[in-house]
């Protein structure tokens, strides 16, 4: 089942590449179809490439460009050789340039092929492959100052190819979930419970504050009762350990690249299932 010739096409903070052989061994050996409520980056997704997957987010931008890389894949990879082919020497003014581009046209609600292409030349070229907004929703991480290229054209054909069979949604986590039924498998990879007052946050502007994680776990308490295989991964807090407590929990270390002092890389995240593994 797995496609090792697929890779997730942005780097996205919270991505769950360390987790995949934890998750890999905790997946229910049979499912139906698969939600992924909160789908991100993807490196799950594209890990484990489902048959019959429904994925799904409230980041409109990145929603944009899952559905530009899946109907016009072509013509987004000639958009993103003409930025890439455009990158002067001195590349940054040209990077805060495409960055304002970027947030005139999220301000103009321009959800297009352009904004795909501004949207991976971004991520490549900002700041730990952030996606960070401000109160007004635009984007506001600094240049990374790297002149790497963009995107693999390869990649992109071969994620494309296989979205042809992907659903994909935009919004709310509940709705994305409305028809989950016994024997699906949902994998919920929420936005992170703060560690602290400074941890870092809003992906989108309107941010997951606590009564959105009290609001997950009932739908993870009404997925259980239908009968479907939840999967939930989080920081390992006392606040998601009792948010979670009547459920398996199994505590991971892992190393954290966006904290800016070094000596405090290392973290625990806790993955939750509703079922028995193993």
């Amino acid at each position: 089942m797995t496609d090792k010739n697929i890779a997730p096409f942005v780097k996205w903070a919270g991505g769950k590449r360390q987790l995949l052989p934890y998750i890999q061994e905790m997946m229910p050996k049979n499912y139906h179809n698969y939600y992924e409520p909160f789908v991100g980056g993807g490196a799950v997704l594209f890990h484990f490439t489902p048959q019959h997957a429904i994925i799904n987010d409230i980041n409109r931008a990145l929603i944009n460009t899952y559905k530009q890389i899946k109907y016009r894949v072509d013509e987004l990879i000639d958009f993103l050789t003409e930025i890439d082919e455009s990158i002067p020497t001195e590349h940054k003014q040209y990077y805060y340039k495409q960055r304002e581009k970027f947030n005139d046209k999220i301000m103009k609600e321009e959800y297009d092929l352009e904004l795909a292409a501004l949207f991976i030349y971004l991520n490549k070229h900002c700041f730990n492959g952030l996606y960070r907004v401000n109160s007004k929703g635009l984007f506001n991480v600094p240049f990374n100052n790297s002149s790497a290229k963009s995107f693999n054209a390869e990649n992109l054909s071969a994620v494309a190819k296989y979205l042809q069979k992907v659903t994909i949604l935009e919004g709310d986590f509940e709705l994305a979930c409305r028809d989950a039924s016994a024997g699906d498998f949902v994998f919920l990879d929420s936005p992170y419970a703060p560690l602290n007052d400074n941890s870092f946050e809003a992906y989108t502007k309107e941010g997951f504050d606590m009564q959105s994680h009290k609001r997950l776990a009932k739908l993870f308490e009404e997925l259980t009762k239908r009968g479907c295989y939840c999967m939930l991964t989080n920081h390992n807090t006392e606040f998601i350990e009792d948010l979670y407590r009547d459920y398996l929990q199994r505590v991971i270390t892992v190393k954290r690249y966006i904290n800016s002092d070094a000596n405090n890389r290392k973290g625990e995240e806790v993955i939750i299932t509703n079922y028995n593994y193993g």
